[in-house]
């Protein structure tokens, strides 16, 4: 059956692909900040699991090609391959789950080893389906149309890219919110299952659709697989000039005319056409070792920032949303306008150019992200090393009060209703603090580990001078941009407080609460209740900060609150990050259109399978090299990281356009038709041969 001259299946397909795309994207989008706040592991970490992932997921599709064209074929190996990555999406939102094992009702799981068991596994049986039916789906597609549609395959393969980017655009946007929700049972978390769910969900979709579409399929049966015999021809080549490396056998032009004994000449020139590009691909690795960093480091990054767009906030792993949405718009712009402009000018822009432009233009990203990472820095408070305490003063009363500290530093004053933000001392030499204020005095003694900070409240009455000591216990910026709060009653009477859903409960005078955290980005609005007096107010906290807020009055008339800052929020917008993206996204649509296509065009049709492996095993690579570097480089400087990176495309950009200079452009079909006029001959010349015995018999 056929719709509008398209075979009725291939809807069927992109519908499946739409749905596996968004699946797959989806749950990428948010698996760094799972690794990082759900399963608590470090930035580093994290980002090496992640990379692992993701080069795992470049990898399987040269078994998926394997299974597909020698054994299964296509549509069962699709089917059986989904059911796996179905089984493995749902595995991993399963692992995300807190109550799991959150015996104790905390909202955190009390057996994690449980949850990594799971998600590995999952994440496993994921990058198996995904990239086993990455190389089927769309060659599947093809298969369905008839010699003559060459047109509608065309158009084809254009609807099937844009579902794979719409996938991945809308997943982007949407499962980062919903892993913004709070869920649980016993105690409200971020809502990773459901983030983890939903993609699960469009995966047994995609499934199910592909399956109903079973009846209109063509089903072309396996024809054997053309990576074993290019693997065998080469093979082959290398043993036999291995057993023939003696001076008596002449040399033979290439290589790989050594396997001319077994292998026909078309093979072999064939191959020579594919490894001629594979040749070229070596460098490329470096620049999917950049690009991939958008889901990791770049994500980690947008953790630090600012996400307040006006109306709405932006989630970290949102940012990531601007790579597919710019794709939309610069593929079209490059196309239409850009390479007409340069063709204009007069300028060759081949296609090893374009590619050499990509590696500049990412290593420039980088470099722009490095910049980025000096500013956030820059806003970045200072926590004590180990061996130091950070202390805090906070002047509760109507005096000045002065604190000495011995002789580490000078003495310092503190206006009334005021504070005087963290010092840094050494612990060993800080064994009490003086506290003077209103002709009162009083000593108060410091013995606390290091590493710590700790907030001194003072309040001269007029009975007697309070001193006390505040174990702050936040040695790191507040995580995913929440922000932590804490109150001090400074009214003489108890007093009820509530912040947004939080209640303080009831706080005698001058005691202060334990920290509690709130979604950053959000205006919370706070109630206090004394004596049946009811006030409230609300206040914006921005996204990564924390504050002591003191109540210092609350009558029918006032509600006197003061807001100490004791960490300050992210200050660097989000919006920053999108100049690295633009660069990025500049250099994706140069150098990976173009990577496949000039692929295409260098090697006979028949090979295609081989350069798709030997593409997305670049991707891989470039996915390990992140893991080498990171983890080998032992660079504690997030902005130092990003400029190695940036250096080393750059020092490989050189080498590959080096490798370009040398590199001669060849038309396979032309030398098809010559292998073709070849074979004629050689026909030809038999039949003759053939004719020649044949007389000579009958003469005989």
């Amino acid at each position: 059956p056929s719709f509008f001259g398209y075979p009725l299946s291939i809807f069927f397909i992109i519908i499946n692909e739409f749905c596996e795309r968004f699946s797959y994207y989806g749950m990428k989008a948010v698996l760094i900040l799972y690794f990082k706040y759900f399963l608590n592991w470090t930035d580093d970490f994290s980002t090496a699991i992640y990379h692992t992932f993701v080069a795992l997921c470049y990898l399987t599709p040269i078994l998926g090609a394997l299974i597909a064209d020698s054994w299964l074929g296509k549509f069962k190996t699709i089917v059986s391959l989904s059911i796996v990555y179905t089984i493995g999406q749902a595995i991993t939102s399963v692992s995300s789950i807190s109550d799991l094992t959150d015996y104790d009702h905390n909202g955190s799981p009390d057996n994690k080893s449980v949850h990594i068991a799971l998600s590995m596994t999952g994440l496993i049986l994921i990058a198996l389906g995904t990239g086993g039916i990455k190389p089927c789906v769309a060659a599947f597609g093809g298969d369905q149309f008839e010699e003559e549609q060459e047109k509608q395959r065309t158009r084809f393969f254009s609807i099937f890219y844009l579902s794979i980017n719409a996938g991945s655009l809308l997943s982007t946007i949407i499962t980062p919110i919903l892993r913004a929700q709070e869920c649980g049972i016993h105690s409200k978390q971020r809502c990773y299952p459901l983030a983890f769910g939903v993609p699960a969900a469009l995966m047994a979709v995609a499934l199910v659709v592909f399956v109903i579409g079973s009846g209109m399929y063509k089903k072309v049966q396996p024809q054997g697989n053309v990576m074993i015999q290019v693997a065998k021809c080469i093979g082959f080549a290398i043993k036999n000039r291995f057993q023939h490396r003696s001076k008596e056998f002449p040399r033979r032009e290439h290589w790989l005319d050594w396997a001319s004994e077994k292998y026909d000449k078309r093979l072999i020139a064939q191959v020579k056409m594919v490894l001629k590009v594979l040749f070229l691909y070596i460098p490329l690795p470096m620049f999917w070792a950049l690009f991939d960093q958008q889901g990791s480091r770049w994500t980690l990054q947008a953790t630090t920032m600012d996400g307040d767009f006006g109306s709405i906030q932006i989630q970290p792993d949102q940012m990531q949303t601007v790579n597919p949405i710019l794709i939309l718009i610069m593929v079209p712009v490059v196309d239409a306008v850009i390479y007409p402009l340069i063709e204009k000018c007069g300028i060759n822009f081949t296609p090893l150019k374009k590619i050499t432009v990509g590696m500049v233009l990412a290593s420039l990203a980088f470099v722009a992200a490095a910049l980025l990472q000096v500013q956030i820095d820059k806003t970045l408070p200072v926590f004590p090393a180990n061996g130091q305490s950070q202390i805090k003063i906070l002047n509760l009363g109507a005096d000045k009060a002065t604190v000495k500290f011995g002789s580490q530093v000078a003495d310092v004053t503190v206006a009334p209703m005021n504070s005087v933000n963290y010092m840094t001392f050494e612990t060993s030499q800080l064994q009490s603090v003086s506290i003077t204020s209103g002709g009162n005095n009083q000593s108060k003694a410091f013995n606390y580990l290091s590493g710590n900070r700790h907030t001194l409240q003072v309040k001269n009455t007029a009975r007697h001078l309070f001193a006390d000591w505040l174990f702050d216990n936040v040695t790191s910026k507040p995580q995913e941009g929440n922000n932590l709060i804490r109150f001090i009653n400074n009214v003489p009477d108890n007093i009820s407080i509530t912040m947004g859903d939080t209640s303080f409960g009831e706080m005698m005078p001058l005691s202060a609460s334990n920290y509690s955290i709130f979604a950053g980005g959000r205006t919370d609005i706070i109630k206090a209740v004394r004596n049946s007096v009811n006030c409230s107010t609300s206040k914006a906290f921005g996204f990564g900060s924390a504050y002591t807020i003191i109540i210092n009055n609350c009558t029918a008339d006032t509600f006197d609150v003061a807001y100490s800052e004791d960490i300050p929020p992210n200050t660097v917008h989000m919006a920053w990050q999108i100049p690295q993206y633009f660069i990025l996204t500049c250099a994706e649509v140069v150098f990976s259109v173009t990577g496949l296509e000039f692929s295409y065009s260098q090697a006979p049709s028949n090979m295609k399978a081989v350069l798709q492996a030997g593409w997305l095993l670049t991707v891989a690579v470039g996915n390990i090299i992140v893991l080498i570097v990171a983890g080998a480089s032992g660079i504690k400087q997030q902005w130092a990281e990003y400029v190695l990176f940036a250096a080393l495309l750059l020092a490989v950009c050189i080498v590959f356009a080096t490798m370009a200079h040398f590199y001669t452009y060849i038309d396979p079909s032309e030398i098809e038709a010559q292998l073709d006029e070849e074979e004629k001959k050689q026909v030809k010349k038999d039949e003759e041969v053939n004719e020649k015995q044949a007389e000579a018999v009958s003469q005989l």
